[in-house]
């Protein structure tokens, strides 16, 4: 293999910071001695713990820092085009260098994507990939009117990076949490993988809120050499006889009995942590090279990663596999054409390995791919970027993915719309929990436990009836 894997030791300080007890994938001290009984038992009642399901994973890509989606997904039709192109001035596309995309059910509009998005189109237009529009936190749904007078709950932190960062990672838009909803998600299902030493929730973005549950942490992923594992042990290339006491001891200390339970606890913490890294080492290493052809950079790496563990899943036992990629840098209030030129670039040429990767593995149906951000800008210059603002456009990614759709109402960008609150902020149309909601449905989730881990998502959509929004073959 030409594996992205190498054995470099990293050094103390990294693998505590980085993988340290997120490549542990089970509960805390804390967490073991008061989980919550109530998922447990959700987990069992869980239909989708029946019988033997197919296996399924979810990607999600969070562009750190706010992403400009309005120039990522823009109108065609020349009276659209014109008041996207008064709106954006000097930070408009040029309608002759758009890729042109053919949505179903369009109604006759046109509309393009970023240039430098070539797979993306092709994707989308050959029904694998779709657009939702207009996406952001909501409490409740909110007219301009309501907003200006003060008669409506708004997400907390509106327009503040660390407050929707957060409320996009947890599905909260009314709190301040540290528990996401893809931890959550695996706490309630939990079950249905068979491997104790690791984690449901992959991360190649280190520790984060959004695979943070009550019971579960993150698997913590180098994209280049998998798991870190513990820094000396077991390194038989290099071996030398400091690494060589090292792992002697640490087998010793792990293989002990104990009778003292917390002693026992952190014991059985660090031993699963030992052993799922040898297990996850193991099983991708026993991957057969793919044809796809990754590019050397950090993001195609990361999917890269993905795809080994993703095809790595039965010998990892596991049914249900939820990976956490962050693509940082969008925050573009300066140069933003430019910046966005080199990003799209990266971003498209990653999608588009991973894609092929998972249709060498046979797994395009079984793998959701999604992204998410902060929240949208602003459709009006502020020079030569953009500022913080409110609702978005999303992609979704996966042969599961009723595409070449455009989901939601694709807003009208000219200023002073119905929706419009100054400088191009636009309220959403449709509530980032239905966005949550669906996928978690399509993963396994039942539809009656929803509300435990989206509480507002009743305001919206009330489960139990068709998909929240229809993206997705559920």
């Amino acid at each position: 293999m030409n594996l992205r894997f190498n054995d470099k030791p990293i050094s103390r300080r990294k693998f505590f910071g980085q993988a340290g007890c997120a490549a542990i994938g089970v509960s805390t001290l804390y967490s073991s001695l008061v989980s919550l009984k109530a998922f447990s038992a959700a987990a069992l009642a869980n239909s989708a713990l029946g019988g033997d399901p197919e296996y399924k994973a979810l990607v999600c890509l969070f562009k750190s820092g706010g992403n400009d989606s309005f120039n990522m997904l823009m109108p065609r039709s020349p009276s659209e085009y014109a008041e996207y192109a008064t709106t954006r001035s000097n930070l408009a596309i040029a309608a002759d260098s758009m890729l042109p995309i053919f949505p179903d059910a369009a109604g006759g509009r046109l509309f393009g994507i970023h240039p430098n998005l070539p797979r993306v189109q092709q994707m989308f237009n050959d029904g694998k990939m779709a657009f939702l529009s207009n996406v952001g936190t909501l409490v409740e749904p909110t007219t301009k009117e309501q907003y200006y007078d003060g008669l409506v709950n708004l997400p907390l932190g509106l327009y503040s990076h660390s407050d929707q960062g957060q409320q996009w990672m947890t599905g909260l838009p009314n709190e301040r949490s540290g528990t996401g909803w893809g931890g959550k998600v695996a706490d309630l299902i939990n079950d249905m993988n068979n491997n104790p030493n690791i984690s449901m929730n992959l991360s190649l973005g280190g520790t984060n809120i959004f695979q943070t549950g009550v019971d579960t942490i993150e698997f913590a992923l180098d994209p280049y050499n998998g798991s870190s594992g513990i820094y000396g042990y077991g390194a038989t290339e290099d071996w030398n006889v400091f690494d060589r006491m090292r792992t002697q001891a640490i087998n010793s200390m792990v293989d002990a009995e104990y009778s003292n339970m917390f002693e026992k606890t952190y014991i059985d913490v660090v031993k699963r942590s030992r052993d799922g890294h040898i297990q996850f080492q193991e099983a991708i290493g026993a991957v057969p090279e793919f044809q796809t052809q990754f590019t050397d950079n950090y993001l195609s790496r990361s999917f890269q990663m993905a795809a080994y563990s993703i095809a790595a899943h039965e010998a990892l036992g596991m049914k249900r596999q939820i990976f956490f990629i962050d693509y940082g840098g969008w925050d573009h209030h300066d140069e933003v054409l430019n910046n966005q030129n080199d990003m799209f670039y990266d971003l498209d040429n990653a999608l588009g390995e991973f894609a092929d990767a998972l249709a060498e593995l046979g797994l395009g149906k079984q793998v959701t791919t999604f992204t998410m951000s902060e929240f949208g800008r602003t459709l009006t210059s502020n020079g030569n970027g953009t500022d913080h603002a409110w609702g978005g456009n999303v992609m979704v990614m996966g042969d599961d993915v009723i595409g070449k759709r455009i989901y939601g109402e694709y807003p009208t960008l000219a200023l002073q719309s119905s929706i419009e609150l100054g400088s191009g902020v636009l309220i959403p149309q449709l509530s980032a929990d239905q966005y949550f909601a669906e996928l978690a449905l399509w993963f396994g989730v039942s539809p009656s436990e929803l509300s435990l881990i989206f509480p507002t998502l009743t305001n919206f959509y009330q489960p139990g009836g068709n998909p929240p929004i229809g993206f997705l073959n559920i």
